[in-house]
């Protein structure tokens, strides 16, 4: 077991999902919109509804748009701009992941980015498991300054991805955090504290009928046509607490 008192994260889409995250006692949110596209930047707004209405760490993701995460000059200047709201909102880290056409890391963009967020933590996202040499990368990252890393250890689903984990925590050195993220739950998150994973990622999601009583059929508005527009997700309460209980039996935290 490594020396880090693991940490849980929520990926929160809303104010509902972070509210009932600090209510549940997890350590910090990763704030994004967009959940089919993987998440994406959220509104100053949102992260500003955040900050009032909590006391929970925000992590937000800078991200322009879903799809590769290789980016053009305007998506650049786009991530620039909204990295500077971010901050003035009060944000208390941030997540970003850039590559390059070849699949290494966008080290130029990255060190960018970690000089421009000044003291705020940054986390680089799942992009390392789509980069050429995912294992090599966490040595890279670990020299530019990132606090975290969040993977999936290269598989679709976290859990198929242990090996691959195992590894990026032995090449971490303690230096950096490996953070284990997607499909990640109430069931499974003890195998990755197991082999040494710092923190563990996950969206504990569920989904209600929203507020419509009137529900026009037949209607998607992004083209999901597999999710209903009538819908809502959001973080589960007590799922979060279910784990936060079971790290203190586990004696990480009294």
């Amino acid at each position: 077991m490594n020396s880090y008192l693991p940490k849980l994260e929520v990926c929160a889409y809303s104010l509902f999902s972070c509210v009932a995250a600090d209510r549940a006692g997890a350590h910090r949110v990763e704030l994004c919109t967009s959940p089919w596209d993987g998440g994406t930047t959220p509104s100053t707004g949102l992260v500003k509804a955040v900050k009032a209405s909590t006391s929970i760490e925000v992590h937000a993701m800078l991200r322009p748009r879903g799809g590769d995460f290789c980016y053009d000059s305007m998506e650049k200047d786009t991530i620039r701009y909204e990295l500077e709201a971010l901050i003035e909102a009060g944000v208390n880290g941030l997540v970003i992941g850039a590559l390059l056409p070849n699949g290494d890391l966008d080290v130029a963009f990255l060190e960018e980015i970690k000089k421009n967020a000044g003291n705020l933590p940054v986390t680089c996202h799942r992009a390392i498991d789509v980069a050429r040499d995912t294992i090599g990368s966490v040595e890279i990252l670990k020299e530019i300054g990132f606090t975290r890393i969040l993977t999936s250890g290269q598989k679709n689903k976290a859990i198929d991805g242990l090996e691959t984990l195992a590894q990026m925590v032995e090449k971490s050195t303690n230096e950096i955090e490996i953070m284990a993220g997607s499909g990640v739950n109430e069931h499974n998150f003890q195998q990755f504290l197991a082999i040494g994973c710092h923190a563990i990622h996950l969206s504990a999601r569920k989904s209600k009928r929203g507020l419509m009583e009137f529900q026009k059929p037949d209607i998607s508005m992004g083209g999901l046509e597999s999710v209903s527009e009538f819908d809502v997700f959001y973080a589960d309460q007590k799922v979060i607490a279910e784990i936060m209980e079971k790290l203190k039996i586990m004696n990480f935290y009294n």
